[in-house]
Formats: C-alpha cells, sequence, structure tokens
C-alpha cells in the first residue's frame, strides 16, 4: 500500500520534497555529530564554493546559491561567529565583500573532505544502482529547470480563470 504523501502525486510535491530534504539534512548532521565533527549541513554550500577557491564575493555566493544577497550574508555572519571565516572588503572595489576561511575554517574543512567522499559514494549507490531511481539527479535537474521557465503560481492561477 503506498503511503498517503505518495497517493496525493502531484497536489504534495513539494511537501514530498521538503520531507526527503529534512530527513536528508537531518542525516548528514548526524553524521558530522557522530564523527565529532561542529559543521551544519546548512554551510555546506559556503564551504565547497571556498573549497574550490578563495576569496569568494558574497554576491558570487548568494548568486551561485540561488538565495538572496540577505540570506548569503546571515550565513557568512553565523560563520564569521565561529571563527570560520574573514570578510574583507575587495582590494579593486570596496563595495564588495568576500569571504575566505580562517585556520580553523581550513582544519575543518580537512576533516570534511573525507566525510563528503563518504556522502557522496553512499549515496550513488543507494541510488544510482537502483534501476527504479537511477535517473534521479537528471530528472529532478529537468523538473527544476521546467518549473522555472515560468511562475507556477501564474500557471495555476492562469487554469483557473473562466
Amino acid at each position: 500500500m503506498r503511503n498517503f504523501y505518495q497517493s496525493l502525486g502531484y497536489l504534495i510535491f513539494g511537501s514530498r520534497l521538503k520531507r526527503l530534504s529534512e530527513y536528508f539534512l537531518s542525516e548528514i548532521n548526524e553524521v558530522y555529530r557522530k564523527e565529532g565533527i561542529e559543521f551544519d549541513a546548512s554551510w555546506f554550500p559556503v564551504f565547497y564554493l571556498l573549497s574550490q577557491h578563495q576569496p569568494v564575493a558574497i554576491q558570487e555566493l548568494s548568486e551561485t546559491m540561488v538565495v538572496s544577497h540577505s540570506a548569503a550574508s546571515q550565513l557568512v555572519t553565523t560563520l564569521k561567529n565561529k571563527g570560520l571565516v574573514n570578510s574583507f572588503k575587495n582590494a579593486a572595489d570596496g563595495r564588495k565583500q568576500e569571504i575566505s576561511l580562517t585556520w580553523k575554517g581550513e582544519e575543518l574543512l580537512k576533516q570534511l573532505l573525507p566525510v563528503w567522499d563518504a556522502i557522496n559514494a553512499t549515496l550513488t549507490d543507494k541510488i544510482e544502482n537502483t534501476k527504479a531511481s537511477k535517473a534521479l539527479l537528471k530528472t529532478l535537474t529537468a523538473a527544476e529547470n521546467k518549473l522555472q521557465e515560468n511562475s507556477l503560481s501564474e500557471s495555476i492561477t492562469g487554469r483557473l480563470k473562466h
């Protein structure tokens, strides 16, 4: 028997994605806790970007994460308060704020890299090695792209106009 969420199809699509996301983040945070790593899964995008190149402008961070500048700034403030990142003005354009990892942030990143490898390998095994879910990431990307083509709310209300 299918569960309640599965039986409602697209009527509860957002709720299913939210439940899956909350479960995933909770499990990942549990891994960090068990490994003795003081890290929250919500910090991942910032640390990943900084693991690829430093410094990163807060504007680049907000654009890459597809969040408001304010949301990116709040996350950066949290990481600054933890002593994990430094922020400073761009030398060429003093209006731009940039961030880089502190020594403490670099040490934390060294702990995180093997955990990220294990997360990736585990999810690949669990999802990609299952015939029914093998194309999950491609399907999710296609759905995201299709839903962003135009406003979902406008499409729905357009159907309601008689």
